[in-house]
Protein backbone atom coordinates (compact mmCIF):
# COMPACT_ATOMS: atom_id res chain seq x y z
CA UNK A 1 0.00 0.00 0.00
CA UNK A 2 1.12 3.80 -0.47
CA UNK A 3 2.93 5.26 2.33
CA UNK A 4 1.01 7.75 3.33
CA UNK A 5 -2.58 6.84 3.44
CA UNK A 6 -5.56 9.40 4.05
CA UNK A 7 -6.95 7.49 7.04
CA UNK A 8 -7.20 3.77 7.92
CA UNK A 9 -10.42 3.12 5.90
CA UNK A 10 -10.33 0.56 3.45
CA UNK A 11 -12.17 2.16 1.12
CA UNK A 12 -9.65 5.31 0.83
CA UNK A 13 -6.97 2.78 1.45
CA UNK A 14 -8.23 1.35 -1.72
CA UNK A 15 -9.08 3.68 -3.74
CA UNK A 16 -5.17 5.52 -3.15
CA UNK A 17 -3.90 2.23 -4.94
CA UNK A 18 -6.76 1.65 -7.62
CA UNK A 19 -9.84 4.16 -7.26
CA UNK A 20 -7.61 6.75 -10.63
CA UNK A 21 -9.26 6.87 -13.91
CA UNK A 22 -6.86 4.49 -15.36
CA UNK A 23 -5.76 1.43 -13.19
CA UNK A 24 -9.15 -0.55 -13.09
CA UNK A 25 -9.74 -0.47 -17.03
CA UNK A 26 -6.18 -2.03 -17.01
CA UNK A 27 -7.19 -4.86 -14.60
CA UNK A 28 -10.01 -4.75 -16.57
CA UNK A 29 -8.59 -5.34 -19.63
CA UNK A 30 -6.41 -8.31 -18.43
CA UNK A 31 -9.14 -9.69 -16.38
CA UNK A 32 -11.47 -10.33 -18.98
CA UNK A 33 -9.63 -9.58 -22.55
CA UNK A 34 -6.30 -11.33 -21.93
CA UNK A 35 -4.22 -8.64 -22.35
CA UNK A 36 -0.69 -8.94 -21.75
CA UNK A 37 1.62 -6.65 -23.64
CA UNK A 38 1.76 -2.93 -23.57
CA UNK A 39 0.88 -2.35 -27.28
CA UNK A 40 -2.88 -4.64 -26.18
CA UNK A 41 -3.51 -2.34 -23.73
CA UNK A 42 -2.73 1.08 -25.27
CA UNK A 43 -6.04 -0.25 -28.06
CA UNK A 44 -8.55 0.22 -25.48
CA UNK A 45 -11.43 2.36 -26.72
CA UNK A 46 -10.40 4.72 -23.88
CA UNK A 47 -7.03 5.69 -25.06
CA UNK A 48 -4.78 5.64 -22.60
CA UNK A 49 -1.36 7.82 -23.25
CA UNK A 50 1.55 5.30 -23.11
CA UNK A 51 2.99 7.44 -20.23
CA UNK A 52 0.30 6.63 -17.70
CA UNK A 53 0.01 3.36 -18.77
CA UNK A 54 3.40 2.95 -17.77
CA UNK A 55 3.14 4.18 -14.29
CA UNK A 56 -0.10 2.20 -13.71
CA UNK A 57 1.77 -0.46 -14.97
CA UNK A 58 4.72 0.50 -12.29
CA UNK A 59 2.25 0.90 -9.31
CA UNK A 60 0.65 -2.57 -9.92
CA UNK A 61 3.62 -4.17 -10.39
CA UNK A 62 4.69 -2.51 -7.16
CA UNK A 63 1.66 -2.94 -5.09
CA UNK A 64 1.43 -6.90 -5.88
CA UNK A 65 -1.52 -7.16 -8.32
CA UNK A 66 0.55 -7.77 -11.40
CA UNK A 67 3.74 -8.99 -12.63
CA UNK A 68 5.53 -9.17 -15.65
CA UNK A 69 8.30 -11.40 -17.71
CA UNK A 70 9.84 -10.99 -20.89
CA UNK A 71 8.42 -12.50 -23.68
CA UNK A 72 11.40 -12.16 -26.38
CA UNK A 73 14.70 -11.37 -26.67
CA UNK A 74 14.02 -7.85 -25.83
CA UNK A 75 14.59 -7.24 -22.22
CA UNK A 76 11.76 -4.51 -22.26
CA UNK A 77 9.27 -6.29 -23.97
CA UNK A 78 7.11 -7.30 -21.07
CA UNK A 79 3.86 -9.67 -20.53
CA UNK A 80 1.75 -8.18 -18.15
CA UNK A 81 -0.23 -11.00 -15.81
CA UNK A 82 -2.36 -10.36 -12.83
CA UNK A 83 -1.44 -12.09 -9.70
CA UNK A 84 -4.08 -13.86 -7.39
CA UNK A 85 -4.12 -10.62 -5.61
CA UNK A 86 -5.26 -8.52 -8.43
CA UNK A 87 -7.32 -11.45 -9.61
CA UNK A 88 -9.39 -11.50 -6.21
CA UNK A 89 -10.49 -8.14 -7.72
CA UNK A 90 -13.01 -10.02 -10.39
CA UNK A 91 -15.88 -10.09 -7.83
CA UNK A 92 -15.50 -5.91 -7.42
CA UNK A 93 -15.63 -5.13 -11.13
CA UNK A 94 -18.61 -8.16 -12.11
CA UNK A 95 -20.81 -5.47 -9.54
CA UNK A 96 -19.15 -2.38 -11.07
CA UNK A 97 -20.74 -3.88 -14.10
CA UNK A 98 -24.15 -5.13 -12.54
CA UNK A 99 -24.41 -1.79 -11.44
CA UNK A 100 -23.86 0.09 -14.81
CA UNK A 101 -25.65 -2.18 -16.77
CA UNK A 102 -28.71 -1.69 -13.53
CA UNK A 103 -28.29 2.15 -13.43
CA UNK A 104 -26.41 3.78 -16.25
CA UNK A 105 -28.18 4.44 -19.76
CA UNK A 106 -26.91 3.28 -22.51
CA UNK A 107 -23.67 0.98 -21.13
CA UNK A 108 -23.53 -2.50 -22.31
CA UNK A 109 -20.80 -5.54 -21.46
CA UNK A 110 -18.19 -5.14 -23.62
CA UNK A 111 -17.48 -8.17 -26.28
CA UNK A 112 -15.06 -10.64 -23.98
CA UNK A 113 -16.97 -10.34 -20.65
Amino acid sequence: MTSTRRSPCPIACTLDLIGDRWTLLIVRDMMFFGKQRFEEFLDSPEGISTNILANRLKLLEEQGLVEKQPYSNHSRRMNYQLTEVGKSLRPVLRTMIAWGLKHLPDTQVPDGE
